[in-house]
């Protein structure tokens, strides 16, 4: 349904009547990506002759790129994520299973270092924060304390 239709929803920014709806939006976008790592070529030069060899690079997958994945088609899916108004009660299950899915390939990608471990890391929460406290003693040597 284009953006800006009337779909006869309860809400007018109830682009998707169903959660399914929701989760095919999602399934298409897992279908660009595979497209996409067509156009993400990395070249390698292997073996004694030097051959070269192209290498299709796996796309993340991102909640920002499913989001703007969907702005041209439906519209702003943002509202969905949100619970806005708690209208989309109904779309909590299938946007847990979406942001699930999203940080799994991240997380996996991650450690299998299909993709960058550091920033996966950052995106998911998961760097190490440590707490530094650093506890100073001066010590005068001679005569008097210096002003």
């Amino acid at each position: 349904m284009a953006k800006g239709e009337k779909n006869g929803n309860i809400h007018p920014t109830r682009i998707f009547k169903r959660p399914e709806d929701l989760y095919r939006a999602f399934e298409q976008y897992k279908d660009d990506l595979r497209r996409q790592s067509k156009e993400w070529i990395k070249v390698y030069f292997a073996g004694k002759e030097g051959a070269r060899r192209d290498v299709e690079l796996k796309v993340p997958k991102t909640m920002e790129g499913f989001k703007t994945f969907c702005y041209e088609p439906y519209g702003c899916i943002v509202q969905y994520f949100k619970n806005q108004d708690g209208l989309y009660k109904d779309f909590i299950p299938v946007c847990l299973r979406i942001k699930n899915e999203i940080r799994e390939d991240q997380v996996v990608g991650g450690l299998l270092n299909v993709y960058n471990p550091s920033i996966t890391q950052r995106l998911n929460g998961m760097t190490d924060k440590k707490e530094v406290k650093a506890d100073v003693t001066t010590f005068y040597v001679g005569g008097e304390e210096e002003e």
